[in-house]
């Protein structure tokens, strides 16, 4: 397997939560390992709460996370944003509406000044997405 580089999100207690919305914005295959099931016991963990998840989406996306114990040190959200750039200009508008669900817009999806149409939101869960569709793929 060649070297792969993905982003890894931290949530606390929302990690099941946050990836099966994602899975419902982008389909593909989820899978969860709880703490529980993985064994883990230490103070602060919940044996419920998901140790390690991974998202892997039919347009080869990989999203991966996992729920922060209590009392390990944690900032929601603030340490990542995740892009989503191509040309099929129907599917990236159809997830950037997805993401901005129970979100906040921070940039409309719009034609910008160097010719693509990009937009940037928060989603419910305080992750910040960025979108960019390909000049060349304007409807």
């Amino acid at each position: 397997m060649a070297s792969r580089l993905n982003p890894y999100i931290s949530f606390r207690g929302q990690a099941r939560e946050a990836m099966e919305h994602y899975q419902s914005v982008f389909g593909g295959d989820l899978q969860l390992t709880t703490f529980g099931e993985a064994g883990a016991q230490a103070p602060g963990i919940v044996p419920e709460q998901v140790m390690h998840a991974m998202l892997e989406t039919p347009a080869g996306y990989t999203l991966m996370a996992s729920d922060t114990p209590e009392g390990m040190p944690y900032r929601e959200g603030s340490t990542i944003s995740i892009s989503l750039s191509g040309d099929d200009a129907d599917a990236l508008r159809h997830s950037f509406t997805r993401l901005s669900e129970g979100g906040q817009v921070a940039m409309p999806l719009e034609k910008q000044m160097w010719g693509d149409e990009f937009g940037m939101c928060i989603d419910r869960f305080g992750i910040a997405w960025m979108v960019n569709i390909a000049g060349d793929a304007q409807a």
